[in-house]
This record gives C-alpha cells, sequence and structure tokens, in this order.
C-alpha cells in the first residue's frame, strides 16, 4: 500500500462551465446537450446564475433548481440536461480524474447514430479546425438532436413505457465498452490510488510514524483550454488534475 499519491484531491476532475444560451428546441431560454455516464457521478458547485438539472432515470423524471450556492450530484445512469435561465456558470467536480469530459458520456442521440462506435463518433464531433461559427452551428444541432431523443424518452419514461429508455442504457453501454480497460487504468492510477494512499497514511499515523509528512508538497495550475465546446456549454478544462 502506497502513501505516495499527490494528484488533485479524491482524484477528480474539475472544469468550468458557461451553459449555452441558445434557445432550445421547446422554446427555454438555452441549455446543454442531454447525456449520460456510465461510469462516473458528476456533481455541480453553481457559482453564477440561475438555471435547473433536468434529470431522468428509470424512476423517473426530475427537475432541480440551480442558484448560487447550490451543490447537486448524481450517480452514472442519470440523463441530465442544463436549462440556463439566465448567465448561469458552474464548476463540475467529476469522477475517475474527469473521465466524464474524457470519454464516460453518451449524448441522448437517435438509435440507429448508436450503433457503432464509428456511427457515434462521426455524429458528436466538432472540428477544431473549422472556424469558430461554423463550431457554434455544429455544437448547437447536435444538442437539439440529442434534445427531440430526451423528450422523446421522458415521454415514453411519465407515460410508463420503460422501454426506450432502457433501449438507450443498453446501447450506451455497448458503445464504451471497448473503452473499459483504459477507464480501469486510468481509476487504478487515480481513485484506487488516492484511495489506497489514505489507507496507508492512517496505519502509518497508528504506528506514530510521519515520514509521508516530510513529503508534502503544494501544486497549483491553470486551465489547459479555455472556451471549448462542451456537452452543456463553453468549458475552461483542466486534464491534468
Amino acid at each position: 500500500m502506497s502513501a505516495a499519491y499527490d494528484g488533485f484531491p479524491g482524484a477528480v476532475g474539475v472544469s468550468r462551465l458557461r451553459v449555452y444560451d441558445w434557445p432550445t428546441v421547446e422554446g427555454l431560454p438555452g441549455g446543454g446537450t442531454p447525456h449520460l455516464h456510465l461510469a462516473c457521478s458528476e456533481g455541480y458547485v453553481v457559482t453564477a446564475g440561475r438555471g435547473r438539472v433536468q434529470t431522468l432515470t428509470l424512476s423517473g423524471y426530475e427537475e432541480t433548481a440551480l442558484e448560487p450556492g447550490t451543490v447537486a450530484w448524481f450517480t452514472p445512469g442519470t440523463i441530465h440536461r442544463l436549462v440556463n435561465d439566465g448567465a448561469l456558470e458552474i464548476t463540475v467536480v467529476m469522477q475517475n480524474s474527469g473521465l466524464p469530459e474524457a470519454g464516460d458520456a453518451v449524448l441522448t442521440l437517435p438509435q440507429d447514430l448508436l450503433d457503432d462506435p464509428d456511427t457515434y463518433a462521426d455524429a458528436v464531433r466538432i472540428p477544431d479546425d473549422v472556424p469558430e461559427a461554423e463550431q457554434v452551428e455544429i455544437a448547437r444541432a447536435r444538442r437539439d438532436l440529442a434534445t427531440r431523443r430526451f423528450l422523446e424518452l421522458r415521454a415514453a419514461t411519465e407515460a410508463g413505457d420503460p422501454a426506450p429508455l432502457e433501449a438507450f442504457q443498453q446501447a450506451a453501454a455497448a458503445l464504451i465498452r471497448p473503452r473499459l480497460d483504459a477507464w480501469e487504468q486510468r481509476w487504478r492510477d487515480g481513485a484506487q490510488a488516492a484511495a489506497s494512499a489514505t489507507g496507508a497514511q492512517l496505519h502509518a499515523l497508528r504506528g506514530q510514524h510521519t515520514e509521508h509528512l516530510a513529503h508534502a508538497r503544494v501544486a497549483a495550475t491553470g486551465p489547459t483550454a479555455r472556451g471549448r465546446f462542451g456537452m452543456c456549454g463553453r468549458l475552461d478544462v483542466y486534464p491534468g488534475i
């Protein structure tokens, strides 16, 4: 058991999110792209503005109000969609060293776009080598396509028919299956290593050993990308933590 983990606390990832203010297909003032994570919980710390997070699970549809100071989170399998009622900004906290922004996310696209990883990748890609105005158009069209499917899944679930949502979950799980080995290594190097280090430190302290304190250090970083087009808005990302 090692006491040497020195990554960000708990091996979580963080990003700063400014939620899209583009009106949605059903006339809401702004919002993000509905999606789920399959192996990670995600949390929101609201820093500015007002909004809501709409969530859909096999237990039903919910809506949680967001305002400065709100902390909200959800577990894997929760389809979620941010609604921007006015200048909504959030610090996103993600399990497993930021894995939700590094692959653990499937958008609620039509079922035929979930058939294989290449088809899905083409459907969600926002090219880096095109003008920003074109990136906006692609990101907005992607969001609207996913929103329409989300509304269909919500309607079916609320009508007592879980089959469409179950089919989406199965398709999402099949899409990410080829990446599970890489995800497991990310977990071992991050969250598992952090937990193991805590165990080692507690064991050392019980034995009145303080050697690990001699290796204390401080780290700081700024965003490595600003304004990236994310699923729910423009992101400042910190992939190194």
